[in-house]
């Protein structure tokens, strides 16, 4: 009994430590708000788990047509990790991602060693939105406020 009991708690501590992250995430750009700024056409994420951490892949298409298409991975450590691709916030081309709890991260975009944004997100605890905060400048350095809606797929 002392060992089902102990194999029980074990695994209900391993779930209590998985990432409601990992998925496919779609922009929801009607619940989201972009200030000042229009919200890009369409972005959709694909946070796959990889190794400690997260692979984030982001495709979509900008407000003015342009693509969106930028990859990261992270241990969720706050590290700084190289951003590949175009269309990362504020032109970053570094990510660093600091895990808070279980259903929240806290993130830093910097391009040219700058901090051009920064970023809270929270997964629901149902897991099937994702609402992130984010405070920064865009590519032309002018400050934005803006809140996304993410929905799982």
């Amino acid at each position: 009994m002392k060992r089902i009991l102990l194999v029980v708690l074990a695994a209900g501590a391993l779930l209590a430590q998985g990432d409601p992250s990992i998925g496919t995430w779609k922009l929801n750009t009607a619940k989201s708000k972009y200030s000042p700024g229009t919200a890009p056409q369409s972005v959709t994420q694909t946070v796959e788990a990889q190794g400690n951490g997260a692979k984030l892949s982001n495709e979509g298409t900008a407000a003015d047509g342009s693509r969106i298409g930028w990859t990261t991975t992270t241990n969720r450590d706050g590290k700084d990790n190289p951003i590949s691709g175009q269309g990362a916030p504020g032109g970053a081309d570094i990510y660093a991602s600091k895990r808070i709890n279980p259903n929240t991260t806290e993130t830093t975009f910097k391009k040219a060693g700058k901090v051009v944004q920064t970023t809270r997100s929270v997964v629901s605890k149902d897991g099937k939105v994702r609402t992130s905060t984010s405070k920064g400048k865009d590519a032309n350095g002018k400050p934005t406020n803006n809140v996304t809606v993410w929905e799982k797929q």
